[in-house]
């Protein structure tokens, strides 16, 4: 078969209008379960502070004379922690001129770009509160401050390296990091290990956040050894999304933005995101200085670790 003679076909052709679609597709995911889950509150200070309160140890000795004359017990006093406001931003600039013309997928540039540089940020935070070891930093005129993450509060119970100097931060005040230490498999004896520990402290851990390969690992733990397959639903189950512990029945979550060697127990509501009054992911015009429009997407944040002593983290895991 051949084409005849003279027909005008497109590939000579000129003028044809584009066929370009009205969608825009994205896959970059903006799941932040640890921002998602944990509470909010309003800090009006770039220091925000907190207290805890511990009590007195059970006195297995508290037995009295009858019409004794009491002595006062030892008061246990708060301890006073805080944490740092950290700024985040992005911005986003586009022409005059792209503004005007026509465009596919959204009808204002500039509107568009002020979204995804929000999704960007909110991306931002959550690996900045639950992917890294930082402690605070107090800044100065050339240094930005820096807010404690996760890894910098929690250090109570813990299963860690064995080797290659694996320690946990000095103390639980957000001035310090974690020392990694010679990676070893995620096992359910090491979580057994630091749930019990939760436990004795008194926490109640609701949530287990891990990487993609440990969420994996996971789903091979006791009770889910071998897939269970559904003929009925012709359906093979080999995922773990709850785990029924000794001490409770804990949601485990799959975090794309937390380190993959890391495997977080926590009581979510004993974590807070702080956002300084009226700066919690907001957009501000910036002074035209030319033929296009800004704005700048902020945060500015600090997170709250509400009492360290309720969550815990299998540390040090292997990745592949």
């Amino acid at each position: 078969m051949s084409l005849p003679t003279s027909t005008f076909v497109t590939y000579s052709a000129v003028g044809n209008r584009e066929d370009l679609s009205d969608m825009i597709y994205r896959i970059d995911p903006v799941d932040t379960p640890f921002m998602s889950g944990v509470d909010k509150e309003k800090a009006t200070a770039v220091n925000h502070e907190w207290q805890t309160q511990a009590l007195a140890a059970a006195d297995s000795a508290n037995a009295q004379l009858e019409g004794d004359d009491p002595n006062t017990n030892t008061t246990t006093p708060t301890i006073r922690l805080g944490n740092l406001c950290q700024i985040s931003y992005k911005v986003a600039r586009v022409s005059g001129t792209q503004q005007a013309v026509d465009h596919a997928g959204r009808d204002n540039e500039l509107a568009y770009q002020e979204m995804l540089k929000g999704l960007e940020l909110k991306r931002d935070l959550e690996t900045i509160l639950c992917g890294t070891n930082q402690a605070k930093v107090v800044g100065n005129t050339t240094t930005p401050r820096k807010s404690a993450s996760v890894l910098s509060w929690v250090v109570s119970n813990t299963s860690k390296g064995t080797a290659g100097g694996a320690a946990d931060p000095a103390a639980a005040d957000g001035t310090g990091t974690r020392t990694d230490g010679t990676q070893l498999a995620f096992t359910e004896v090491r979580l057994k290990t630091v749930l019990s520990s939760i436990w004795s402290n008194g926490g109640k851990p609701g949530t287990i956040m891990t990487g993609a390969f440990n969420k994996q690992v996971f789903s091979t733990f006791t009770g889910r050894s071998t897939a269970i397959e559904e003929s009925k639903s012709k359906k093979i189950v080999a995922s773990v999304d709850a785990y029924e512990s000794d001490f409770g029945k804990l949601k485990v979550v799959a975090n794309r933005f937390q380190r993959p060697r890391d495997v977080l127990v926590l009581e979510l509501d004993k974590w807070a995101v702080a956002y300084l009054n009226g700066r919690n992911m907001i957009s501000i015009p910036l002074a035209k200085t030319g033929d296009s429009d800004r704005r700048q997407i902020l945060a500015e944040y600090a997170l709250v670790s509400r009492n360290e002593k309720a969550s815990g983290g299998v540390f040090d895991n292997t990745t592949s």
